[in-house]
């Protein structure tokens, strides 16, 4: 029997986001790859043998090739197609590896290609690989494009992206970028084509691996109020060229190093609970750190943004936060902080004068300030004005729709688990005043919470809930550790 992982879509393109690439199907051709959020982003793979095709991932005319197996590990997508006497070997990896923050923020990814004759005769053996410019726009719409093709570092490297370039540009829920420029980089031929960019390559059997970079120039990530923020890779004015040349340099460093945090993870997971346990680890990881952009603040600090899906595309939200971090907490406890730094930020600003925490800090990719419960409703695809420039006193948010209780127990839990498993407890001491500030909140109307909205806010406004209580009385807790 065939090994093949069900999940209920398969990651190939998992680094942010906007870069959130997914195939929605048991198999590699029933149909294809998508945003995680629905839109088609057509990432279309055709194995030639002997000059009769095949497809190997994606929609399209040619038959398809047997998928006889398919794995998902935290950091790699691997799966084997056979077709009239060859075997392909394909792998997407997502380096989103916790010891290296600068490569764990590049948007790019890994494949590799190799094939095995399995009838032990020889076969003229060539793949193409094509990548769709729908990854570069919104919509249905296709806008004018641009592109071209040269030569970085030896490797031929191909872009597009559309004609007019506007960041940061809109704010919505289920929505993907609307700007920057996608890369494919490969020893093949790579070339830009009608609708995207494409690579070719042959094979040989039992060859050297063929491999590709596809890159994502996504110019600015996010508005930290009112600094048009990069990924933290490029606090130090490096470019996404300067990230693909890293990858090609260190290309296999990197896979080995995938493979052993790969290897790890599956002990830990085993060692936990099981075998399923591992499967639902390794999907976790990389549905995880896909769901978040770590940036470089304009003080040169990191701050670690996500985004909430099927809700309303808040970002920074501190109840999707808060159960995220028991995997940043045992890998990378400083992300920890990360995720809590814009919010210690926002409730600093002069706007924000209520005596609990804030429920979020913009919606994605616009750290402008609070959206929930404010006043003032804003259509998905438009922004919402600038709170973190509006002064105190400033009618802005409804407090019947706050999550007062909730909001001030994690963050005074994240980020005393944060210190206790490692993190800079300077982030604590730096903010003490609004933390007295939250643990006075919690000390006050925590114990018998009055009728509040919690993080199952679609179950409504809850009086005497339990769990916040318990949550105060654990915020309380913590805030006594950190001081």
């Amino acid at each position: 029997m065939p090994c093949i992982d069900r999940l209920p879509a398969i990651p190939l393109l998992a680094s942010d986001p906007y870069l959130s690439i997914w195939m929605p199907a048991d198999t590699m051709t029933q149909t294809d790859a998508c945003h995680w959020s629905g839109p088609a982003k057509p990432i279309r793979g055709v194995l030639t043998v002997d000059g009769a095709a095949c497809r190997f991932l994606g929609a399209g005319p040619e038959p398809e090739a047997d998928l006889t197996e398919l794995k998902v590990t935290a950091t790699r997508t691997c799966f084997t197609s056979e077709f009239a006497g060859v075997r392909l070997e394909t792998c997407f990896a997502s380096p989103a590896l916790p010891q290296d923050l600068d490569l764990l923020s590049m948007p790019v990814t890994l494949v590799t290609l190799s094939a095995v004759s399995l009838d032990g005769a020889e076969h003229d053996v060539r793949v193409k690989l094509h990548l769709s410019d729908r990854l570069c726009y919104d919509g249905d719409i296709r806008p004018a494009m641009s592109g071209a093709s040269f030569v970085l570092n030896g490797k031929n490297t191909a872009w597009c992206g559309q004609t007019t370039q506007k960041p940061l540009s809109h704010s919505a829920d289920h929505s993907t970028i609307d700007w920057g420029y996608l890369y494919l980089s490969a020893d093949g031929e790579t070339t830009l084509v009608g609708d995207g960019l494409q690579t070719c390559c042959s094979l040989s059997a039992g060859g050297p691996a063929a491999q590709l970079i596809i890159a994502y120039d996504d110019i600015a990530s996010i508005n930290y109020f009112g600094d048009l923020c990069k990924p933290w890779y490029r606090r130090d004015g490096r470019q996404i060229t300067d990230a693909i040349r890293c990858v090609q340099e260190h290309f296999d460093t990197i896979l080995n190093d995938c493979a052993r945090l790969d290897a790890r993870l599956a002990e830990d997971a085993r060692n936990a609970a099981g075998e399923d346990y591992e499967r639902l680890v390794n999907a976790a990881w990389r549905h995880t750190f896909a769901a978040h952009k770590l940036i470089a603040t304009p003080a040169g600090e990191m701050a670690f943004l996500s985004k909430e899906n099927d809700s309303n595309g808040c970002i920074g939200t501190v109840d999707v936060s808060y159960p995220s971090i028991p995997i940043f907490l045992k890998y990378c406890p400083e992300l920890v902080n990360a995720l809590c730094r814009p919010v210690l930020e926002f409730a600093s600003m002069p706007v924000w004068t209520e005596d609990f925490a804030p429920h979020d800090v913009g919606r994605y990719p616009l750290a402008t300030g609070q959206v929930y419960a404010a006043r003032r409703h804003v259509g998905q695809g438009e922004c919402y004005p600038p709170y973190y420039l509006y002064p105190a006193g400033t009618d802005v948010w409804d407090v019947r729709y706050q999550m007062p209780v909730e909001e001030c127990g994690n963050m005074l839990i994240m980020l005393e688990a944060g210190r206790a498993f490692g993190a800079d407890p300077a982030l604590a001491k730096q903010y003490r005043s609004l933390l007295d500030t939250w643990v006075q909140y919690l000390v006050k109307y925590g114990e018998d919470p009055d009728e509040q909205l919690c993080t199952d806010d679609f179950a409504g406004h809850l009086a005497h809930n339990v769990n916040l209580a318990a949550k105060a009385i654990i915020g309380v807790a913590c805030y006594a550790r950190l001081a």
